[in-house]
């Protein structure tokens, strides 16, 4: 790989490393790591320890975080059809465990196309909170919706908007904010040789302005005392130092938050910045902070190139007529969604009542019949499709929103139609009817592959207090959701998503 390196990209590296530039070239020259992480919103690092027949190795920066061996293609098991794990390389899952997300906070992933980052954001929710994720690409969003409602999230809301829209409906809004900045992707060139054929110098000074928005529109976005992890795949200072320097500069509310020095990671490099270019009283001590910053080596450690910072906004030092804005802003949007006919949380109480010719009923009988203690409350209806939307969203009126929250279906002549993403969000013990495979048995493959099946009678389990066995199940592999199908006299009508089958 090495000898493929655009020359340009070699001699800047060889001046910013030094020494360290024969080891650098030389991992290049390494097969390259791969990894999953377990999704704990569906199982438990110990289950998947237990039941994955894999030779896995711990990844050190990530409780749920394992290297696997490339021969194994653990995207070709039926446990990933699950959404038991996510495959993500290893160090892209570091910028998740630096956010530091707890159970019940909102967050935001400003650019979370394809959505390995959002999963692990959604599993450090545990289900709990608020995530919007969201990305300004309409055919990347796809891509996201798709790893959204595989990994079985319920409380996301999958945007497709410019981030500077998102400002007014979230200002002051999130606990965390995640940036994974468009960058250079001069990390990646192990992993993608055709990123390092297509790569031009000036992919620099065209990323760091995308970059520098995104600092000051999330900035406006996150609440005191919150915080942001802003990361790159790349290694270029303009990208990594020197834009966080000029951010801390120019928001002297916002610290860099050490990260520590272990597990192979390196500190950013003060030495790497042109003070002068900073532009405030400020810069020297912004500059001398970046240490704090973090750099993931490919000559370090077992994953390619990123960088990591993580800024926390200091409550102590907000200022009162930002407070006093924020406060008047917060009490003005309450005000409008109540003069709309909206409660607290941005769902329209009236929405059934404007759209007369769509009767949820059929929707309420389902959940109530298979799923009967599944939550359902703060329904949004979109047409004839019916979402349940997380507890606590502003009004999003003008935001291109492609999920406003966990996918039930739809009502097709007065007949409700689940969604794959209902199946995939709930658990076996959430189902009063249902139809177990298992890993060892060929029909899981014929399942996923959409095949029609023959399942016997007494292959259909059903709750103690139902008696009906016809109809919508879920069928699951070993007590994980895989999707629905439809029983009837031996026969199971499959359900399987076309577009998500075995190939």
């Amino acid at each position: 790989m090495g000898s493929q390196l655009p020359e340009a990209f070699t001699t800047k590296m060889k001046s910013l490393l030094g020494t360290e530039f024969p080891a650098f070239i030389a991992s290049y020259k390494e097969n390259r790591r791969y990894g999953l992480r377990v999704n704990t919103l569906k199982c438990s690092v110990t289950e998947f320890q237990s039941m994955m027949p894999l030779k896995l190795e711990p990844i050190p920066w990530s409780p749920t975080g394992y290297y696997y061996n490339e021969e194994d293609r653990p995207g070709k098991h039926p446990y990933y059809h699950a959404g038991l794990y996510y495959i993500q390389e290893p160090s892209a899952m570091a910028p998740g465990e630096l956010l530091d997300v707890q159970p019940g906070d909102r967050v935001l992933d400003l650019c979370a196309a394809p959505g390995g980052k959002s999963t692990q954001i959604a599993a450090n929710l545990a289900g709990q909170g608020l995530l919007v994720t969201n990305d300004i690409h309409p055919d990347r969003v796809k891509a996201l919706v798709k790893n959204i409602e595989l990994n079985g999230v319920r409380n996301a809301v999958v945007l497709n908007e410019r981030p500077d829209k998102l400002q007014h409906p979230f200002r002051a809004f999130f606990d965390k904010i995640l940036i994974d900045a468009p960058c250079s992707g001069e990390g990646m060139f192990r992993k993608e040789e055709e990123m390092a054929k297509a790569w031009h110098p000036d992919w620099v000074t065209r990323y760091a302005g995308m970059q520098r928005d995104l600092l000051k529109q999330a900035a406006i976005m996150l609440r005191p005392g919150g915080r942001i992890v802003y990361s790159t795949c790349t290694f270029s200072p303009e990208e990594n130092e020197a834009m966080i320097a000029q951010f801390i500069a120019s928001h002297p509310q916002f610290k860099i938050v050490p990260i520590p020095m272990e597990h192979g990671f390196r500190p950013g490099n003060p030495d790497w910045l042109d003070i002068t270019e900073l532009g405030s009283l400020q810069a020297a001590a912004a500059a001398r902070e970046v240490s704090g910053t973090a750099r993931l080596w490919p000559h370090h450690l077992n994953g390619e190139g990123h960088f990591v910072a993580v800024l926390e906004y200091q409550e102590e030092l907000a200022s009162p007529a930002r407070i006093a804005a924020e406060t008047k802003y917060l009490k003005a949007d309450k005000e409008r969604l109540k003069s709309k006919g909206r409660d607290r949380y941005g769902t329209d109480k009236y929405l059934f009542k404007k759209q007369p010719a769509v009767d949820l009923q059929p929707f309420y009988t389902f959940m109530q019949e298979l799923a009967p203690e599944v939550p359902v409350s703060h329904v949004v209806l979109h047409g004839e499709h019916i979402y349940v939307s997380p507890e606590g969203l502003p009004d999003l009126s003008g935001i291109r929103v492609i999920r406003p929250g966990w996918y039930m279906g739809s009502v097709r002549k007065q007949r409700f139609e689940p969604s794959h993403a209902l199946a995939m969000g709930l658990k076996q013990s959430d189902v009063r009817r249902w139809i177990e495979l298992s890993i060892k048995d060929a029909t899981t493959v014929r399942y996923l592959k959409g095949e029609t099946l023959e399942i016997a009678d007494e292959q259909v389990h059903l709750s103690e207090d139902l008696e009906k066995k016809k109809g919508y199940c879920l069928i699951t592999v070993d007590g994980y959701a895989l999707g629905w199908g439809k029983w009837l006299d031996g026969m199971l009508k499959n359900e399987y998503p076309a577009g998500w089958r075995w190939t």
